[in-house]
């Protein structure tokens, strides 16, 4: 039996209320518009759902992708042959301002969070405000911006480990890194994390900082086309944007793919882009850049296949 004939025969059983999408286009759901059909995507509507489902897939077999807002993935022209359970619907958010403290399911967005904690008066966290991505997803790349990443903010973190089920891991046992966490190479599921903020801001300034990153970041990055984010990791000494920029490469493209003629560290989707045309203009750029400065650099988005 195929893993996707056993999973609907045991999501009849045991989860009939779950929302299931057979061959789902994953180019919706993705910031780059791209990628073909998931065999089976779910949808859990809490952090129980999903822990069964996790408890499930690890019993049987079941081959998993998780999905948070796509702000960071590249999938395969020809899709995953794979279970995609979605976080989008872990949306549940806990503010107290008086110990500074902010509990958020892995499904809501940074811009949320960010905001919520501003109406607290809690600082610590604007950085993230323009960040086009998820609490589950941001805390997986310890994600940043602007001098601030995750790791400065992340009390801890619950989570589905295999082989342990769920967890509650602090802040010491999450192994932060320059846009990496224990949860990078695939071993866990982060399902809601605890935040610890700056107490006795005004919302007024914090909402001033906000808006300023957001123009900072609307003057300087391609928003208005569909992408990943930053396509590469900054190499130790160096900018990749700067490397490419003075390699000559703005503007490259292969196909629907093309480097940003705003910021040389985007690679943007101009219509009708595919996986392959991004997958070879990251490795002409790659190829070029280490020829003519000899820096090797490395993807920050996530290829999925």
């Amino acid at each position: 039996m195929l893993w996707y004939q056993d999973f609907d025969r045991v999501r009849e059983e045991q989860l009939p209320q779950v929302e299931v999408r057979c061959e789902e286009p994953m180019a919706p759901h993705t910031t780059f518009r791209i990628g073909g059909p998931a065999r089976r995507m779910v949808l859990p509507a809490t952090a129980e759902e999903a822990v069964l489902l996790l408890r499930l897939s690890e019993e049987r077999g079941w081959p998993v992708l998780l999905l948070g807002g796509g702000s960071n993935l590249l999938v395969a022209d020809e899709g995953v042959d794979c279970l995609v359970i979605a976080t989008a619907s872990l949306q549940q958010i806990a503010v107290n301002e008086a110990s500074g403290i902010v509990t958020a399911g892995a499904g809501v967005r940074l811009a949320r969070l960010a905001v919520a904690a501003a109406d607290a008066g809690l600082g610590g966290i604007v950085f993230a405000h323009g960040i086009p991505g998820t609490v589950g997803g941001a805390v997986f790349m310890n994600a940043g911006a602007y001098g601030g990443e995750m790791a400065q903010v992340v009390e801890s973190v619950t989570a589905w480990l295999p082989g342990k089920g769920l967890c509650t891991l602090h802040r010491e046992e999450l192994d932060f890194g320059y846009r990496r966490s224990r949860f990078s190479g695939g071993e866990g599921v982060i399902l809601s994390a605890v935040f610890r903020l700056e107490k006795g801001c005004t919302s007024e300034a914090l909402r001033r900082d906000m808006e300023e990153l957001i123009q900072r970041r609307r003057a300087s990055q391609p928003l208005e086309l569909p992408s990943a984010g930053s396509t590469f990791k900054r190499p130790e000494g160096y900018y990749a944007g700067t490397l490419i920029d003075q390699c000559g490469l703005k503007g490259l493209s292969v196909g629907g793919a093309a480097v940003s003629e705003k910021h040389a560290g985007f690679v943007v989707n101009r219509g009708g882009a595919t996986c392959a045309d991004v997958t070879a203009l990251i490795a002409e750029i790659q190829r070029r850049v280490l020829e003519e400065t000899g820096v090797g650099l490395e993807t920050e988005v996530r290829i999925v296949n």
